[in-house]
């Protein structure tokens, strides 16, 4: 489920600090977000050996809480939540009953009995929706607190060193998938320590009223640059990391995604969607995602066709950037089962341009 287009987008906490930074803001999802603030390739290269700052305060956070919170979940979504630690994360999904994915999430458990869900800005309506349906048979209240978070995210090799200069909380032990609560730059704040950009990093989660104390704290700091959603978008294709609405959308099952391992099908709920999933799992699926690499200057985009060497289509492309890190143009795309992988090319506006197929992620830091 899209925001509505007839709506005013709504703007985040930071809003005006973007504004005053000079950002190009465009309507992502529902929200006036920054595209880029000066330059993007700047941006992005800020994060692979610095430090980047995003506001992420669009996303949706949905809380369950209650006895039976880790149950609902279990049966809501397609990952084995009730077994986790409390203070960890788990990266999953929430499939339709025919398999289709309606979203994909990081859930952390915050408590014995309390879990958050973080949704994508797009689905957040819809996971809401579906999440308040499949609980309704068990001792858990669902409560979308999105509006009274701001969410900002400190992504690159510095993050933790910068981090460090603002808390006290043991963020230096604060494994991967993970989160806690501790004081930031004098503010409230969840800590985890996730990430969409393929580096290491943190996402801080605070009051809606204390985000731009928190952003301005870390802004003051030399070398971090504040970074826009193009350079979210080259930094995780990248990583090879799959963005809802191109990679994953309604009608793409896991499997085809090439993440089939975040179905745990061997828990013993029948959660939404398991005999769909089950079966796709013993048959190999039609399609599968593969990363491109073009050996031109031209990029592939979105929507544009894999082609075979004599020109028949054999694929669609569904992300596609210049990376500034390979120094080439780069692209998630998916090919036809059976397809063998060479000698393809993407249709660049009516020119085959060859690319060769390579294993994901792109790049992946040391």
């Amino acid at each position: 489920m899209s925001a509505d287009p007839s709506a005013d987008p709504k703007t985040t906490p930071l809003h005006d600090v973007h504004r005053d930074l000079g950002a190009t803001m465009v309507d992502f999802a529902g929200y006036l977000m920054p595209l880029r603030y000066k330059s993007e390739t700047a941006e992005h290269e800020a994060v692979r050996t610095g430090a980047g700052l995003f506001d992420l305060s669009h996303m949706g956070e949905i809380f369950l809480s209650g006895p039976g919170a880790g149950a609902a979940l279990d049966y809501a979504l397609v990952g084995n939540l009730s077994p986790m630690p409390v203070g960890k994360a788990r990266y999953t999904m929430i499939c339709a009953p025919d398999g289709g994915v309606l979203d994909d999430l990081i859930v952390y458990r915050l408590a014995d009995a309390t879990w958050m869900v973080v949704a994508n800005a797009a689905n957040t309506a819809v996971v809401r929706e579906s999440l308040v349906e499949r609980a309704a048979g068990y001792e858990a209240a669902v409560d979308d607190r999105t509006d009274a978070y701001g969410l900002i995210a400190l992504q690159g090799p510095r993050a933790q060193e910068i981090l460090e200069g603002f808390t006290d909380a043991p963020v230096a032990d604060l494994k991967y998938y993970a989160i806690l609560a501790g004081r930031v730059a004098d503010v409230d704040a969840l800590i985890a320590r996730t990430g969409y950009t393929g580096e290491d990093g943190f996402e801080l989660f605070a009051d809606a009223s204390d985000t731009v104390a928190l952003w301005r704290a870390f802004a003051a700091v030399d070398g971090v640059v504040p970074a826009g959603l193009a350079a979210r978008d080259s930094l995780r294709l990248e990583a090879g990391m799959p963005l809802y609405g191109n990679e994953l959308t309604a009608e793409t099952t896991p499997f085809e995604a090439g993440l089939g391992r975040v179905v745990k099908l061997d828990k013993a709920v029948d959660f939404v969607g398991k005999n769909t999933l089950a079966a796709q799992a013993q048959t190999p699926p039609g399609r599968r995602l593969v990363g491109l690499v073009a050996r031109g200057r031209r990029a592939p985009r979105k929507g544009y066709q894999v082609v075979t060497s004599g020109g028949a289509p054999c694929g669609i492309v569904t992300s596609g950037a210049p990376s500034p890190t390979l120094g080439r143009p780069i692209a998630l795309a998916y090919l036809d089962t059976g397809v063998e992988a060479t000698d393809l090319a993407v249709d660049v506006r009516g020119r085959p341009e060859p690319v060769d197929v390579v294993d994901l992620p792109f790049y992946k830091r040391s």
